[in-house]
């Protein structure tokens, strides 16, 4: 895969990047995370794992690696995989507002408590930059929401800019069913006389559809666009086996066998062709996983077979 430019941050991804979400924890929200983990919770050996995630990723052309304060040991485990393997031509996203809760348990009450706070940004912004340093060049507001006050808070929002000015790229991840109220908010938000986000990164699938013309805007207007959850946390592999989820299943089927890949590709494909995408990110854990998502970025729908796909949004 080649790298290009993101949005007018200066920094170069490719159409694919690797999310550590369900790498850095061990109790996650995609469908068979148990089964990715093989039920062996121990930072050793998911330290294991995600290197060998990272290897398979690299491996593949991926050179945007997306991390934030709340995945666990996601941080350190990158962290630990840089300084092993010296890759040096990578683009690193982390995230802040949210803090790991549950203290490496599977089941927990609560994984992970947000705070959009001024001190929970001092806070974390120091320690990604200890695991981090350098390489850190993308720092997201993580799941900013109307209700979390965030985007008028000017606290936040000037230290952000400061961080700005000292070189830190800043994003904002979105979340909910107000995500392109947010998106258009934040495109909007000026500090001393520049725009604040150079980024966005938000949910957009073939289910869930509703904040692509927000995010049009957004890439026009020169933010680039980072898109996360591209299978719908599983629902759209084949390790989906709801009843509900057979027709979208069998349509997917259809496009998979004809490409000669597996319905996953389909679905990130069907991303990649959105012409205001910079960046998909692959959430998977197992390198074949890894692989198959990647096939994506070779494939060519026709505008037909788009227009199907569109049907499939809930």
């Amino acid at each position: 895969m080649n790298a290009f430019a993101l949005g007018r941050t200066g920094l170069r991804v490719t159409p694919f990047g690797l999310g550590l979400a369900a790498l850095g924890r061990p109790g996650y929200i995609n469908l068979g995370h148990h089964q990715d983990l093989e039920a062996d919770y121990s930072a050793e050996a998911m330290e294991a794992r995600a290197h060998a995630a990272l290897d398979a990723a690299w491996d593949h052309g991926v050179r945007y690696f997306d991390v934030a304060r709340s995945y666990g040991k996601a941080e350190a485990f990158l962290a630990s995989w840089l300084q092993s393997r010296r890759h040096t031509a990578q683009t690193i996203g982390s995230k802040w507002g949210y803090s790991y809760t549950a203290d490496w348990q599977v089941q927990a009450e609560a994984h992970e408590v947000k705070q959009h706070s001024l001190e929970v940004l001092n806070r974390q912004i120091e320690e990604s930059r200890e695991l981090l340093g350098s390489h850190l060049r993308l720092y997201q507001i993580h799941s900013a929401t109307l209700e979390s006050g965030v985007l008028e808070n000017m606290a936040v929002l000037n230290r952000l800019a400061k961080l700005k000015a000292a070189g830190l790229r800043i994003g904002l991840s979105v979340s909910g069913p107000q995500q392109s109220d947010v998106i258009r908010r934040a495109v909007s938000l000026v500090i001393d006389g520049h725009n604040l986000f150079d980024t966005c990164q938000a949910t957009w699938n073939l289910l869930e559809r509703s904040a692509g013309e927000a995010l049009r805007e957004a890439h026009q207007a020169g933010l680039g666009i980072i898109i996360k959850e591209g299978v719908a946390n599983g629902r759209l592999t084949e390790r989906n086996r709801s009843p509900a989820f057979a027709e979208v299943k069998r349509t997917l089927q259809v496009l998979a066998d004809c490409h000669e890949v597996t319905i996953d590709a389909i679905a990130l494909a069907s991303i990649v062709a959105q012409p205001w995408v910079d960046t998909v990110l692959s959430g998977a854990v197992q390198k074949e996983h890894i692989k198959a998502n990647i096939k994506a970025s070779a494939l060519s729908l026709s505008k037909d077979q788009l227009d199907q796909l569109e049907s499939l949004a809930e």
